[in-house]
């Protein structure tokens, strides 16, 4: 099933093709991929939905994402008039039997050729759509399908999604996708940790004195209010990305570097997550809802006023989550996402504890404890921060500096976008990177009862102006534990 060589034979379908997910982020990322040589001449794209449209209509609407989202220095008039012949437009209600039939003639590629379903589209519709591929034959063994998240509202519609979709696909040809673990510093968290003598030995409660996860974004819910609304920050973000985070720094080393050996030991991670209960919720998280204020000097609305009406959705939620191993007992896991905050960035940061015993003078120890920072965005690399002695015949001095990895920098070239990689690995077949349905179901074990507390509560949201790190509350949280949030994003 997989296919390690450079260039590949594939149909790729796209459901919601004229979507925000599938013009802003799958055919920019298939464009790259044609360019760097990794699709066959006999690759095709079959672009999906509801509305009527004509090929050349679709390719104009390629055509645009494409001028809007690939860098000017990467675009390449030519190569993607080239590249959008390759699509092929197909109207198709989600819903009709017969529309899959129609799918159907237009793929008639035989059994033998990779077809790939992507279902860029609300997850209530991923169980109809298996269904109705399965009717209609085009489940075959090397057809494989991909849901983007979240994976249901709750644990109950994730069971339903998950028990769906595997009555037309087998496990190990479903990808359900998080494009944080697509990528680059996130994957060389797994070399940092596992191929370096340095920092394996050091990992754990005793050096190590907490771990901040942070996803910051600094626009609103833009055109996805009605979706937000729906799911908030908690659903959105921390039951998926940062959870999937989180597993990557506290997992255990997989005794082989494998799909399902390094899922296993995720899965124990999520399994090992203290239950957060209703006592717990109020000095465990922190839900807030933006509102009026500034980003980068220029006004921005509130929620409400991009939503239109009243709601008690959160835009941003701390919690602090507790791994129950040998390795991690008593070692807060402080998560943190939101919108409308100062800047776009996301990153793990591991806070060592302070040296045992001081040598220095007195006027030598302003000491900060080590902290390792990888960046994941915008920026994406790795820093570890040490004590080291200013410059000069002063005395002794100390401050803290950055020994700094930059991507950019040590790997010159473009580096690709995750969506690239994932979407490569759905052909080759290797699913290390996507979630499994039992990873899903764990998440939404513990994620659940923290929604339901809020519920039971009905405790509004916290207000925080737009341009600020979140409501007051998510400072006092840390800083009752005698910690301070990371906010040197440099």
């Amino acid at each position: 099933m997989t296919n390690p060589s450079g260039s590949f034979s594939f149909d790729l379908v796209i459901f919601g093709a004229t979507g925000d997910l599938s013009l802003r982020k799958l055919v920019p990322a298939l464009y790259h991929r044609d360019v760097a040589g990794q699709l066959n001449d006999d690759a095709r794209l079959f672009a999906v939905a509801r509305g009527a449209m004509s090929d050349a209509d679709y390719r104009e609407m390629a055509a645009a994402a494409l001028r809007e989202h690939v860098a000017a220095d990467d675009f390449d008039a030519a190569r993607a008039d080239r590249f959008l012949q390759r699509f092929r437009y197909l109207t198709l209600d989600a819903q009709k039997s017969d529309d899959y039939q129609s799918l159907k003639s237009a793929l008639d590629g035989g059994d033998e050729r990779i077809v790939v379903f992507y279902l860029a589209m609300a997850p209530r519709f991923f169980g109809p759509i298996c269904t109705q591929l399965a009717r209609a034959g085009l489940n075959s063994a090397e057809a494989r399908v991909v849901l983007e998240k979240p994976i249901g509202q709750d644990l109950a519609s994730a069971r339903a999604i998950n028990e769906a979709v595997a009555a037309a696909f087998p496990e190990n040809r479903v990808f359900r996708i998080d494009h944080y673990l697509g990528k680059e510093t996130v994957q060389n968290l797994m070399a940092l940790r596992f191929a370096n003598a340095l920092f394996e030995p050091i990992w754990h409660r005793g050096v190590v004195d907490h771990v901040q996860v942070t996803v910051a974004e600094r626009i609103g819910v833009e055109g996805r209010a009605d979706y937000y609304d729906h799911a908030g920050a908690l659903r959105d973000m921390i039951q998926n990305h940062l959870l999937q985070l989180l597993c990557l720094v506290a997992m255990e080393p997989p005794n082989e570097f494998a799909a399902d050996a390094v899922r296993d030991e995720k899965l124990k991670v999520l399994e090992a997550l203290r239950p957060i209960t209703d006592r717990e919720v109020g000095d465990k998280t922190v839900r807030g809802q933006y509102a009026r204020g500034s980003v980068e000097g220029a006004a921005a609305a509130s929620y409400l006023d991009e939503l239109g009406h009243s709601s008690n959705t959160e835009t941003f939620v701390v919690v602090k989550a507790e791994v129950e191993t040998w390795r991690w007992a008593g070692v807060p896991f402080y998560l943190r996402t939101g919108k409308r905050l100062p800047v776009r960035h996301s990153e793990i940061v591991v806070q060592f504890r302070p040296v045992p015993h001081l040598i220095f003078p007195a006027a030598a120890r302003d000491v900060v404890p080590n902290r390792l920072v990888i960046r994941l965005q915008p920026d994406e690399g790795i820093a570890l921060h040490m004590m080291s002695k200013v410059p000069g015949p002063g005395g002794m001095r100390l401050r803290t500096a950055p020994l700094n990895l930059s991507f950019a920098e040590a790997f010159r070239g473009r580096q690709p976008d995750a969506y690239e990689r994932l979407l490569m690995d759905v052909v080759r077949g290797n699913p290390m990177l996507f979630m499994r349905s039992d990873e899903v179901e764990a998440a939404w074990r513990w994620a659940e009862p923290i929604l339901a507390a809020w519920t039971g509560q009905d405790d509004a949201p916290k207000p925080y102006n737009a341009g600020s790190w979140g409501p007051s509350a998510a400072i006092g949280l840390i800083e009752r534990d005698g910690r301070n949030w990371h906010e040197d994003m440099r």
